[in-house]
């Protein structure tokens, strides 16, 4: 499995796959299991609230066809995501990316985001597809 940042997740679902790179890409697509982080879900709902992103469906349908549609997975907030979250080197102060980042950890899993600062992150040595 990888684990999708919010961009990413979004990028791939509207087929904007000029945005990603050639190994996010590459990753997505040899990956048997694919997941966002729920608070991406939370994430997505936020920037389109504000008017940071448009979406050419309402924001439920977008979310039932970038979830049950695409086979993308939901990966739940336990209990030890909020505290790897907490732990983590203190680069970003970002709760959704801290928590998005924090998932991929606790899953034990590769990571693949566009956010520039993730590669400060110690913790994300060889999990992080740029």
């Amino acid at each position: 499995m990888i684990v999708l940042d919010t961009h990413i997740w979004y990028w791939w679902i509207n087929a904007d796959h000029d945005r990603l790179s050639s190994a996010q890409s590459e990753a997505v697509r040899a990956s048997e299991r694919v997941g966002v982080s729920a608070v991406s879900c939370f994430e997505m709902a936020q920037a389109v609230r504000r008017g940071k992103i448009e979406l050419t469906v309402p924001l439920r349908e977008w979310f039932a066809k970038a979830l049950d549609g695409s086979l993308i997975e939901v990966l739940p907030l336990t209990p030890a995501i909020p505290g790897r979250a907490v732990e983590l080197t203190d680069r970003h102060r970002d709760p959704f990316d801290r928590t998005i980042i924090a998932t991929a950890l606790e899953l034990d899993r590769q990571l693949a985001s566009a956010d520039g600062q993730l590669p400060a992150y110690a913790e994300l040595a060889g999990r992080l597809v740029v």
